[in-house]
């Protein structure tokens, strides 16, 4: 009877995710054509059918940039130790993936598709990568901000629905950077978060809380992302800005910011959030 063998603690093995091969027959990829071909046909197996549209579609694009640049096998590794980086650089406060996509417009194409524009509705703009889910209860009039953040600015508003009708009891998220440009999830001595806050609207939908007047900033150049843009050419910098997160059940959920006018960044936004309406 032979002994059954031992697992080493030291290895991490692989094992088989029990799906069977499929019940059909794909040609040996001899030819770049038939690489993209059965990964098509594979998709076929895939049982949610939005999973298997938006899959093809990727292998359908990503396959012809592949093949329409002639990429060299240096630049696809240089590519996948970039994203390897970008990776290895988010923390569960810092997102260096939602910056790339927002630097390359991604962020503001997907917002943009979402969230059409509303005939008597604020539009929307991009979350960014500063949101945190830790933001602390305040009061109204309260302060989101710490003292010697920068100049204090008073922020008041009422939430309505798209007939003017005002909504009581919304949760309004706010988050701004500092005097430096800088925001609580940037300090590496961060303990508690600072700049941002949640409240709720009163009885009449009124809202009003304590800031700090909001600059303009440069986004992270310390990662690969800045690396990216000065690659390519870019400035890093966003125009002074305000975020506001708004939700209410039985209402869409409202993502966007309010930014100042006279800003000279407004229309080279770097992460492309600024809409004309948004400015004011």
């Amino acid at each position: 009877m032979s002994a059954k063998p031992t697992e080493d603690p030291l290895v991490n093995k692989a094992l088989p995710n029990g799906i069977l091969p499929p019940n059909f027959e794909l040609p040996y990829p001899d030819k770049p054509e038939l690489i993209t071909a059965n990964l098509l046909k594979l998709f076929d197996l895939t049982p949610d059918p939005r999973i298997k549209f938006v899959m093809k579609n990727l292998v359908n694009h990503l396959h012809a940039f592949v093949n329409e640049t002639s990429i060299t096998t240096e630049e696809w590794m240089k590519t996948i130790q970039f994203l390897t980086t970008v990776g290895q650089t988010c923390t569960p406060i810092r997102q260096e993936f939602i910056l790339l996509s927002d630097v390359l417009g991604v962020s503001a194409l997907v917002d943009a598709i979402n969230n059409p524009p509303v005939k008597g509705a604020t539009e929307s703009s991009v979350l960014g990568p500063f949101f945190t889910e830790d933001a602390p209860d305040i009061e109204q009039g309260g302060s989101i901000a710490s003292e010697g953040k920068g100049q204090y600015m008073y922020v008041e508003g009422t939430v309505r629905s798209t007939d003017g009708t005002p909504i009581p009891d919304a949760v309004i998220e706010t988050w701004e950077a500092d005097e430096s440009g800088s925001y609580d999830t940037q300090y590496k001595d961060r303990d508690h978060p600072d700049c941002r806050g949640r409240l709720r609207t009163d009885k009449d939908g009124r809202f009003g809380y304590r800031a700090v007047t909001p600059v303009a900033y440069p986004i992270p150049g310390d990662g690969p992302v800045g690396e990216l843009l000065i690659t390519i050419g870019r400035h890093n910098l966003r125009p002074n800005h305000l975020h506001f997160m708004v939700e209410k059940s039985g209402f869409r959920k409202l993502v966007t910011s309010l930014y100042p006018d006279g800003d000279p960044f407004l229309s080279t936004d770097a992460v492309f959030g600024v809409k004309k309406n948004l400015v004011v």
